[in-house]
């Protein structure tokens, strides 16, 4: 478990520090470990319209403050217009083993932020954990909303809300997109409606030093008020989704169901002997345990083909089949993930054309890309670990022709888009042209190829 106490807290590190977690459908929520957004890419959900791709930032975050006799103390932390917000000054710790935690403390009282995803769905989940001193308080929950693909920036955006309020049920149009509302709940306390409020030009400091304009606005559609009696303990469960029915989640059993799933990857992995647990030194377990919540981040379903596939990386990328096949082992085989295993490669092996395996999909419209010389030689790698790990000799007979046709493929020439591939007279592969970019060194403009690695590699 990584745990971060007051000590690490320090703003200009702990900016520096980042976490993650996924819903298995190619949504994320992610951000720093005191919840201040340093790039356009973090936020508490950040949903696939066409899983795993069409990837748009819903939720950017939740600003708590707390109002104790009079006085108000933010929880919350942000960056904009040369102001950060303090929040950060009354955080305890940060801790990550299944799920991120944050701890703050405000005079005696005490408020634990869990957050988590629903597997397989568009929802995140917000459970506070307080537990109040002997003053009445009044805790405010402030949801920040965008809704952009997450590659760009609403700049100087004016955003059009639309809100149907049932309970503490907001049901919210943005931007007049009605197909897709966004749905907000709260298990208690109030909901206040805000008209044409904004939070102004949050900026993003890792944007800015990758070279992109750093600032946006987002919405802030209203707030909710819990009061809190003296001595009180209190639960209060945030949903945020664009699921309809979220007043019927149980936000506790969605973190329990989460941590019990993954703990049987970990069980499911036999990386260690569970019987002999007590030998193994609790560095190493906790080390192993991250490794396999790590790679369960890669693994995502895609619906249109029915099948399993893996992420090349967060936050920008989609399954790209060189990355995939490179990581086939760490991530599916060493531990044990052979049915997952098998989809991944039915998955690489669905959309072969003239022998070669798509590099990846379109984020947008989903069709296959073949800008890889590499990746169908690599598909013969994986298949023969699979086996080795598996000794699924039905499978591999099952694929087999397909493989066949790789091969003969390469043998005679490829010229889909321009990749010019053909086994040359010394047995060599030759791959490209000047123009085409099919290695792992793919930055093109235009017909401009930057680091073009046409003809033969040995």
């Amino acid at each position: 478990m990584k745990k971060f106490e007051k000590d690490k807290l320090k703003l200009n590190e702990a900016l520096k520090k980042e976490w993650l977690i996924t819903n298995g459908i190619g949504g994320y929520a992610s951000s720093t470990i005191v919840g201040c957004n340093t790039r356009k890419y973090h936020g508490l959900l950040i949903s696939p319209f066409a899983a795993p791709g069409r990837r748009k930032l819903i939720l950017s975050k939740v600003d708590e403050s707390l109002e104790v006799e009079g006085k108000h103390y933010n929880l919350y932390t942000n960056i904009s217009n040369n102001y950060i917000s303090d929040g950060y000054k009354r955080q305890e710790s940060f801790e990550k083993d299944y799920i991120p935690i944050f701890t703050y403390k405000v005079k005696d009282i005490e408020i634990k932020k869990l957050i988590c995803m629903e597997y397989g769905k568009n929802t995140v989940c917000i459970l506070y954990k307080i537990k109040n001193a002997d003053k009445k308080a009044k805790l405010t929950l402030a949801p920040i909303l965008n809704y952009r693909d997450f590659h760009q920036m609403n700049t100087n955006h004016i955003y059009t809300l639309k809100q149907t309020i049932k309970d503490n049920k907001a049901t919210i149009i943005i931007d007049n997109q009605a197909e897709n509302p966004v749905y907000m709940n709260l298990n208690t306390g109030k909901y206040i409606m805000h008209e044409n409020d904004m939070f102004k030009n949050m900026y993003y400091l890792e944007e800015e030093k990758r070279g992109f304009y750093p600032e946006e606005n987002l919405a802030v559609p209203g707030r909710y008020e819990i009061e809190l009696e003296e001595d009180e303990e209190k639960d209060i469960e945030f949903v945020c989704s664009l699921e309809d029915n979220i007043e019927e989640i149980d936000v506790k059993k969605i973190i329990n169901n989460e941590i019990v799933r993954i703990r049987k990857l970990v069980l499911g992995s036999k990386i260690y002997d569970v019987k002999e647990e007590a030998k193994y030194d609790e560095k190493y377990k906790d080390l192993l345990q991250e490794y396999i919540v790590a790679a369960d981040n890669f693994v995502v379903f895609r619906p249109t083909f029915r099948l399993h596939t893996l992420i090349a990386g967060y936050p920008w990328f989609l399954d790209w089949a060189r990355d995939s096949l490179i990581s086939f082992e760490g991530l599916l085989l060493i531990p044990r993930r052979y049915e997952i295993a098998k989809e991944v490669l039915l998955t690489l092996i669905r959309d072969i054309k003239f022998g070669l395996v798509p590099n990846g999909y379109s984020g947008f419209d989903l069709r296959p890309l073949y800008n890889s010389a590499d990746a169908s030689l690599l598909l013969f790698e994986a298949v023969y670990k699979y086996y080795k790990y598996t000794n699924d000799t039905v499978f591999v007979k099952g694929i087999y022709s397909r493989l066949k046709t790789i091969i003969n493929a390469y043998e005679n020439g490829i010229d889909l888009d321009n990749n010019n591939i053909y086994l040359d007279e010394d047995y060599l592969i030759v791959a490209g042209t000047p123009e085409t970019q099919n290695t792992w060194m793919d930055a093109k403009y235009g017909d401009f190829s930057f680091t073009p690695r046409n003809r033969k590699s040995g």
